[in-house]
């Protein structure tokens, strides 16, 4: 059975246009309902959101399907993605909900879902619940509807959560912090944390008003992120999107530190503390010159396809625990069950209090790759896998850059496009590959 609503990171669309609907929303929590009722009698369901104007709407259409087929419900309110993973898991629910487009503008929402362990659901469950959409409800009487109850005290349980992922014998005192939470789901968590750990801390972004999630401020727009930097001279600056998944972080100077050097950071915090850590796992895109650090280091590394989900379960199959994507999305497997932008920025804090060093002194020996990246259109009925030419020409290029870089050609998810990038040590023989490959697809 082919997918009709589920994407790689649950449903999502337009607000007002199928299937981001009420009666859509309403008949996809009597689906996932009548889902859980096949494994569980009395089956409980934690649903979250964001700030979007359109989360109130979602919210209570799913409520009311859910409860409808007799499932319990408990509300937290706006709260980040990875707090919803969290307290799905502590509160022992059957599923977690989340309500969110993530770094999308407002107009946009969707909605994802989380195991009783707050992992991210296999495809066969959302097939499984695909199918339940051409079935009819299963209703139930009055005497059987489900319960539904907000959860008074989910941010300050997300917070604590947070702060223990934190170095019990260390402290951000001292520090001077911006955080952006994007106008987001972390407005009322990020600050706190960070100022319960001991920083002194600006927030901007943390005024949602439901229709200014994303704008002009967050991790898409980082920006906002180091005027607020330079106007406090803060020491650091975090920026997390509209969920609180993934973060961008930066310096005095104004840097912006991506998800890989980030990774990197994580990864040699616990080795400078004696920790054996036998591999790290980035995607397709991640810079060339972190994979050789790492392995200088004596840490193996191994490439997911572009998701955080294929990073997830790459680290699943191997039991490691640290993984990212260049976006910010990192993973910390002996933290969190997913991606959570605040404690990946804990985690990064830590490295700089723990040695004593800033974050630029710590990254000294890991030079990034230029990378080029060429979008090529492709024509109607375009094979390009079958080009023989650009077979030849990829393996000289391939072999023109040896240990210095590496070539990657891979098709656009949404567009008819194929992406071609080439990373190398020296920018211009980068730029010169990419583009005689690209001329070739051309």
């Amino acid at each position: 059975m082919s997918r009709q609503y589920f994407g790689t990171d649950g449903i999502r669309g337009t607000v007002g246009v199928a299937p981001i609907t009420a009666d859509f929303a309403l008949r996809l929590g009597q689906a996932v309902g009548q889902v859980l009722k096949r494994s569980q009698a009395r089956p409980a369901v934690l649903i979250g959101k964001d700030t979007r104007i359109s989360g109130y709407m979602l919210e209570s259409a799913l409520e009311a399907g859910l409860v409808s087929v007799g499932v319990d419900v408990l509300l937290t309110g706006p709260l980040p993605t990875p707090g919803v993973a969290y307290l799905t898991r502590a509160l022992r629910q059957d599923l977690g909900v989340v309500i969110s487009a993530s770094h999308n503008p407002f107009e946009d929402n969707g909605i994802k879902f989380f195991s009783a362990k707050g992992e991210k659901l296999p495809d066969a469950w959302e097939l499984e619940v695909e199918a339940a959409l051409t079935e009819p409800p299963a209703y139930v009487d009055s005497r059987h509807l489900g319960k539904a109850r907000k959860l008074a005290d989910a941010r300050g349980r997300y917070v604590e959560f947070c702060k223990s992922c934190f170095g019990a014998d260390l402290s951000l005192r001292g520090l001077k912090i911006v955080i952006d939470a994007a106008h987001g789901a972390a407005y009322h968590v990020a600050p706190d944390v960070l100022h319960e750990l001991g920083a002194e801390v600006i927030a901007i972004g943390c005024s949602p008003d439901g229709y200014n999630i994303n704008a002009g401020f967050g991790a898409t727009a980082p920006q906002a992120l180091q005027q607020a930097v330079h106007q406090h001279g803060a020491h650091y600056g975090v920026a997390l999107d509209g969920d609180a998944d993934r973060l961008q972080l930066i310096d005095a100077s104004g840097r912006l530190f991506n998800g890989d050097e980030l990774l990197y950071l994580m990864v040699r915090d616990r080795l400078q503390q004696g920790l054996r850590v036998p591999g790290a796992v980035g995607t397709l895109m991640t810079n060339m010159a972190v994979e050789v650090a790492l392995r200088r280091s004596g840490v193996d590394f191994v490439r997911a396809k572009v998701g955080d989900r294929y990073v997830l379960e790459e680290l699943s199959a191997r039991g490691w625990e640290l993984g990212g994507e260049g976006s910010g999305h990192l993973l910390a497997l002996d933290k969190h069950t997913t991606g959570d932008g605040i404690v990946s920025a804990l985690l990064v804090l830590q490295s700089v209090v723990r040695s004593g060093r800033s974050v630029a002194e710590q990254l000294g020996d890991v030079q990034l790759f230029p990378q080029t990246l060429i979008n090529v259109r492709l024509q109607p009925g375009q094979d390009w896998r079958a080009n023989p030419e650009l077979a030849q020409v990829q393996a000289e290029v391939t072999a023109e850059l040896g240990e210095r870089g590496r070539v990657l050609i891979r098709p656009s998810g949404t567009e008819p496009l194929v992406r071609v990038m080439v990373e190398a040590a020296d920018a211009a023989l980068a730029q010169r590959c990419a583009e005689r490959l690209a001329a070739t697809l051309r």
